[in-house]
């Protein structure tokens, strides 16, 4: 059995909701054809007989009111026959031009339709003409759908006045005038029911017309929205691909994204969301293999150390103690900061008091003055001393880690400054009060760092030049424990390149607020 798919799923649903609603607007039209159909008829015949109108308009004028035509059926029925019963017409003038053609003259027996005609209102009653012979036709005003049956004349109040007794909200009407004033209304009832072959007939084309028109909408709905379904919900197939071509390790994969919707952002995202997974995998990979030669570098030199001592080679003494105890000291330093590197310290987890950051920054400089001077770097801090003596900045923070920082920066120029080179620290502080922060800058001499590798200096394992020796650098790990930890003091830092052909290391802290 095919799977149920989503776009299946919303194509039956869609072709349930077609069909539903082309039965109901076909039964409603069908219904409403039914029910509409005598009314129509009916507002066409009466539409027919405005002369009937003017013929009553006239009684009324020569009568004053409609009583004679109450009490008399007989001028009922003259008047159905163009009689109006009063001083006959010798012409006719123009406004009678609406009047039928034997108005002028009263109908004889003579003038009889041929046989097998059945009139309507042409047809003089019987009160005026001896029936039909037997056997001539059949006599139409007997018929419940005959117009003689559904026609009658009733006042301006509504109330009947002749001829049938009609309901007011279903009739058809025709205004009788005299002057701008209605005096009543020729009203006609619908016919009830289809009972003429004509009636059904034209019934049954109209339903025909309605169900076929039906059909063809539905095919061509049908078709439309299968079309649709597939060309919307293709990204979300091609997304569920996707995503399982991840989840089995295929970080490489990606969708093809069309137009601007929602679903073409859902499909960026997905790429994006893979591209980083494969960056993330790839930098973790490349890390591992970082993290193993620099655990290998300690670990050979050690063995070799020791096999050496194993094979009478050397002979255990002070210098070889010394040497295994460096490679000790190197291992454990490399663990300590792999570990701190992994754990990037939350701001809650800092011991935080009010901490004098240039006091900091002179102890570390003081702890490695001896080593600078051993590589001949020279140190230009007047900067800091000239801030020292206007004011002390105060940072709500964790001493033990801002001194950290310091050391591993001084570190980092120690490890990658040529001999004779330069370290110029500058220091300042900026924005206004309530909000001021504290700006160093930590700026070395040559060599220096390609702008494309300046934003990866603070990656964990990252060196500028990959195949500097490990004896020369330190562990990688320095400057991306001074991110983490400055970004944990609410704090930035980045790397530029510097004025004085090296690299440019700069950090901002947020000073407390001065009471």
């Amino acid at each position: 059995m095919p799977r149920l798919t989503l776009s299946r799923k919303i194509f039956f649903a869609l072709a349930t909701l077609l069909v539903v609603l082309l039965l109901l607007s076909a039964a409603f039209s069908i219904f409403a054809l039914q029910r509409g159909l005598g009314p129509y008829v009916a507002e066409i015949e009466i539409r027919r007989m405005d002369w009937l109108a003017q013929l009553l308009q006239k009684h009324y004028a020569a009568n004053g009111s409609w009583d004679k035509l109450r009490k008399d059926e007989g001028a009922w029925h003259r008047l159905q026959m163009g009689d109006p019963g009063t001083a006959q017409v010798e012409t006719r003038d123009k406004d009678d031009a609406r009047l039928p053609p034997w108005y002028a003259r009263p109908r004889r027996f003579e003038d009889r339709p041929p046989p097998g005609f059945a009139p309507q209102l042409e047809l003089l009653p019987r009160h005026f003409m001896p029936p039909p012979p037997p056997g001539f036709f059949a006599d139409p005003r007997e018929a419940a759908d005959s117009i003689y049956q559904r026609l009658g004349v009733v006042d301006a109040s509504g109330a009947r006045v002749a001829g049938a007794s009609v309901d007011m909200a279903s009739a058809a009407q025709l205004p009788i005038r005299s002057g701008r004033l209605v005096i009543g209304h020729l009203v006609l009832a619908p016919v009830e029911g289809l009972d003429s072959e004509a009636d059904r007939a034209f019934f049954a084309r109209q339903s025909g017309v309605i169900v076929v028109t039906g059909l063809v909408g539905l095919v061509f709905a049908l078709v439309l929205s299968w079309q649709l379904a597939r060309r919307w919900l293709s990204p979300i197939d091609a997304l569920t691909q996707g995503a399982q071509d991840v989840a089995r390790g295929r970080l490489g994969t990606r969708v093809q994204v069309r137009g601007s919707d929602e679903l073409a952002l859902l499909g960026r995202t997905f790429n994006n969301m893979a591209e980083r997974l494969d960056t993330v995998e790839t930098s973790r990979r490349a890390w591992l293999a970082d993290v193993a030669h620099e655990l290998r570098t300690p670990l050979a030199a050690m063995r070799a150390e020791i096999e050496a001592l194993q094979d009478g080679v050397r002979s255990f003494d002070d210098r070889t103690a010394l040497r295994l105890h460096r490679q000790v000291m190197r291992l454990g330093q490399l663990v300590d900061d792999l570990r701190s590197s992994m754990r990037d310290p939350p701001a809650e987890s800092l011991t935080r008091a009010p901490v004098f950051p240039l006091t900091l920054l002179k102890e570390a400089l003081a702890m490695t003055r001896n080593r600078f001077a051993q590589h001949r770097i020279a140190v230009d801090a007047q900067a800091i001393e000239a801030l020292a003596a206007q004011s002390q900045p105060v940072v709500d923070g964790d001493a033990h880690r801002l001194h950290q920082v310091f050391m591993n920066l001084l570190e980092n120029t120690l490890s990658y400054t040529d001999a004779g080179g330069a370290l110029r620290i500058g220091a300042a502080v900026e924005g206004s009060s309530g909000a001021q922060r504290m700006v160093l800058r930590f700026d070395d001499s040559a060599p220096g760092v390609a702008a494309d590798e300046l934003p990866r200096l603070f990656e964990r394992l990252f060196r500028a030049e990959g195949s500097r020796s490990r004896a020369l650098g330190g562990s990688g790990l320095g400057l991306s424990i001074c991110r983490a930890t400055i970004e944990a003091h609410g704090g930035e830092i980045d790397a530029l390149a510097s004025p004085l052909g090296g690299v440019r290391i700069t950090l901002w802290l947020p000073l407390a607020p001065t009471s």
